[in-house]
């Protein structure tokens, strides 16, 4: 019911508001539990829930069913900016309503955002049949129920600012589903099915970091309550990135572990470290077509209206220019067998801005697992991938790079798919060795305990309670 929903909009006083949502929210219950996570919906697990935007004391902590899960409803405190900072509209009033000529820009960047986010909860569904760990377990079930929140987040600015057109969105976002053949989700990395913790890792480390910078772009949007939105989930969000990059770095020091003492990581149900690179090559490499073109007429639009700006837009010591007319953007391109560069104006860069951002942040992550390999003694190193490699959109798309991102031919390209990227076999090896373990305390053989517990517990901790 709608007093059972955290929220900081005033929802108890805008009765209008709170009928649509009495009649979506039956809907998304009916969604939770037909798609939402497989066998799990009646047990008691160790939640974080938001009640607030205060630091330090934003959520609370306890043992709850997912479907009794309380989602709430918050924009983050006003921005200390008072007028819009980038663009064509420098210095005007930010939006607290739509503008009508950015009504339909506005309704698409919610609605795409808003559609990732159940469609991760129907891709992971599966996880806990073979989750390594009640500790790894609960955090699948955060991640879950936070993504139900941002889904609300979305669908609350829908039926707020966009009448019976956002009111029919926000169906729709429950109505489609991942991988459906008919009525799938809107960006194809989102169809795509995860069936094993190492794709889990890397969804969240990869895919979920791709959302971190979309959803930090939308935080600097003229529209505040898009704006405040966004910033409110990125603060859920960065425990979702954490989940992977820690994930990751636990079974990159399981499987170094077994490499140091001479032992065949495979031969004990680990994952060996060439299988590990493939799945970031898998993974890293489809996010980056999630950025969109490097060169884009809509990101210069959206840029140039102040819906959409770069990573920390406001800050004035990365970007002394934020009407970025003067600006150019240099992308290396491999045009009739030659290279040359080829100069973008800078608006039109948006996306390829966003890319770089992201690439840093992936190598920072980087850098901490190869760490892992060097104190384990081992020469090898882990890789990502040319943002050249595997493209299907932008300006490599349609064109044939190594690993490395250097031009082959379409026979080179096919013949060293089998080295880059997981195969049937490796994707069986993988699944052969996710062994649900629902012991407190215990981990499965293929992955390392982690440093601590969570939300305050020990490692041992019942994070899951079993009916």
């Amino acid at each position: 019911m709608i007093e059972t929903i955290p929220n900081n909009v005033d929802l108890a006083n805008d009765k209008r508001l709170q009928r649509a949502l009495l009649h979506w929210q039956p809907g998304f219950l009916e969604w939770w539990r037909e798609v939402g996570p497989a066998g799990f919906q009646e047990d008691r697990i160790y939640l974080r829930t938001a009640v607030g935007v205060s630091e330090g004391d934003w959520a609370v902590w306890d043992t709850v069913k997912m479907p009794d899960y309380r989602w709430g409803i918050f924009l983050a405190r006003p921005r200390k900016e008072e007028s819009i900072y980038f663009g064509d509209n420098i210095g005007g009033k930010l939006w607290d309503q739509v503008p009508g000529e950015f009504r339909k820009e506005l309704r698409r960047l919610i609605v795409t955002q808003g559609d990732t986010e159940p469609a991760s909860v129907e891709q992971q569904r599966l996880l806990g049949k073979c989750a390594p760990s009640l500790y790894d377990l609960r955090n699948l079930f955060q991640i879950n129920v936070e993504e139900g929140r941002h889904l609300w987040a979305m669908v609350y600015l829908l039926h707020s600012y966009f009448g019976a057109a956002g009111r029919e969105e926000a169906e729709e976002l429950l109505e489609r589903r991942s991988g459906h053949e008919d009525h799938p989700r809107i960006l194809q990395a989102f169809n795509k099915p995860i069936g094993d913790w190492l794709a889990m890792f890397c969804f969240t480390m990869f895919t979920d970091r791709d959302g971190k910078f979309q959803l930090a772009s939308l935080a600097e949007s003229a529209f505040d309550p898009l704006a405040r939105s966004t910033r409110f989930m990125l603060t859920e969000e960065a425990f979702h990135l954490s989940v992977g990059e820690a994930g990751i770095s636990r079974v990159i020091r399981r499987t170094a572990e077994l490499m140091a003492e001479g032992t065949d990581p495979h031969a004990v149900g680990a994952i060996p470290l060439e299988v590990i690179q493939k799945y970031i090559t898998e993974w890293c490499s489809a996010c980056y077509d999630l950025f969109g073109g490097e060169d884009s007429s809509n990101a210069a639009s959206y840029f140039a209206a102040g819906l959409k700006g770069r990573y920390r837009e406001s800050d004035s010591n990365i970007y002394p220019d934020h009407e970025a007319l003067e600006e150019a953007y240099n992308l290396k391109v491999h045009v009739n067998g030659q290279w040359s560069t080829r100069e973008i104006p800078m608006r039109r860069a948006m996306n390829a801005c966003l890319l770089d951002a992201y690439l840093k942040d992936c190598h920072r992550a980087l850098n901490k697992w190869n760490a892992l390999l060097e104190q384990a003694g081992l020469p090898e190193r882990l890789f990502l991938p040319s943002t050249r490699f595997n493209r299907h959109l932008g300006v490599f798309a349609g064109q044939t790079f190594d690993f490395e991102g250097n031009p082959v031919t379409q026979d080179e390209f096919d013949a060293g798919l089998h080295g880059w990227l997981p195969a049937a076999e490796d994707y069986k090896l993988v699944r052969e060795s996710m062994v649900a373990v629902y012991e407190p305390g215990k981990m499965a053989n293929w992955i390392a305990p982690p440093q601590r517990g969570v939300g305050g517990k020990p490692l041992d901790f019942e994070y899951v309670q079993f009916h």
